[in-house]
């Protein structure tokens, strides 16, 4: 396994990371606690030492399933998780506001088993409250030492920026890493959000790099699939994605390779990458997943990819699982009233 720095915080990492939202996962997840941490000795025994988890994976239950699997083994591992996303039906349970940040650490780091992560990430972009109101609770786990280096995750380019420069203005701990989802259908981050992360010294941690299954092979134009998340999301019927899919299935024949391990090859190739998350579910998973550290794609099959999905972009229907911007999701935001909508 090949080592990266995570942007400038000196910190090493490993190519691959592991992700753990669907380890201890009740449905169409691993609920198998102790198979799970098997997952996790197994993915740290191969090189593996960045694990990547979050509050909101089963309401806290990935979170005990990783502080399980950590113990005698903490000071090996970076060890990163997020909030954000809601716990409970209680409104004031989720966001980026000081109050739930500085309570839901404390039960993070309660179920992790330790006294500090190392890397704390805001899981989405929280519109209710100020950047600096976040940034400025942020700052003091820092320093306080229960948190050595905070991220985001799925933001913007534009408020990438508007982060970094308040945090500049108020001499505030800046975002240290930014978590897209990147995948050859989904390449729209290389047109701002990497080089902005690239300009600001962030590390990259990309997550559903087999654009959340369309890229494993199960999926196929003309054939059923017992993935279960094709009968949730609509980007899985999505014409053109389903074209791209089989363009990529024959250059991953072609290339000799899996459509999983093209897949990551492609996403470990980015010079602004410093690690792709990969969430196995079974130990087989794992094992497959692990042999495609060592695919090194040719400029040939690069250029290919780029033919089939031009730089830069995304394929049909937008990313469910991906951010929307509100101006996009409400309506209301795009259009005026009825009665003053016309121009005279």
């Amino acid at each position: 396994m090949h080592y990266r720095t995570l942007g400038r915080t000196g910190i090493q990492v490993s190519s691959f990371a592991l992700g753990t939202m669907v380890l201890g996962a009740e449905g169409l997840g691993n609920p198998d606690h102790d198979d799970s941490v098997r997952i996790i000795h197994k993915a740290l025994d191969s090189g593996i030492n960045l694990v990547d988890t979050a509050d909101a994976y089963s309401r806290g239950e990935s979170e005990v399933v990783v502080g399980k699997a950590l113990k005698g083994r903490r000071d090996d591992v970076v060890l990163a998780t997020k909030f954000g996303l809601p716990m409970s039906d209680d409104p004031n349970h989720k966001g980026a506001s000081r109050r739930w940040i500085m309570t839901e650490v404390e039960n993070s780091l309660r179920r992790l088993q330790t006294d500090h992560v190392d890397l704390y990430q805001m899981h989405r972009l929280d519109p209710d409250t100020d950047i600096d109101e976040t940034l400025s609770a942020l700052t003091e786990l820092v320093r306080s030492g229960k948190v050595r280096a905070i991220g985001a995750s799925t933001v913007p380019a534009s408020q990438i920026v508007e982060a970094q420069w308040v945090a500049e203005r108020h001499g505030l701990e800046p975002f240290r890493t930014e978590q897209p989802p990147y995948s050859i259908l989904n390449r729209a981050i290389e047109a701002e959000v990497l080089p902005v992360t690239e300009r600001y010294g962030m590390g990259v941690l990309t997550w559903s790099p087999m654009a959340k299954g369309m890229l494993s092979g199960r999926i196929r134009r003309d054939g059923a699939t017992d993935l279960h998340r094709a009968a949730v999301f609509s980007s899985f019927s999505d014409t053109e994605r389903l074209d791209a899919v089989e363009k990529i299935a024959a250059l991953a024949e072609e290339a000799g390779l899996s459509m999983p391990h093209l897949a990551l090859a492609f996403a470990v190739a980015h010079p602004a990458v410093s690690s792709v998350l990969i969430g196995p579910r079974t130990m087989e998973q794992l094992d497959d997943l692990l042999a495609a550290a060592d695919v090194t794609l040719s400029d040939d099959v690069l250029d290919r990819i780029d033919e089939i999905v031009p730089p830069g972009t995304d394929v049909g229907r937008p990313d469910q699982a991906s951010y929307v911007p509100p101006a996009l999701q409400q309506a209301s935001l795009r259009r005026l009233p009825t009665a003053t909508r016309a121009a005279a």
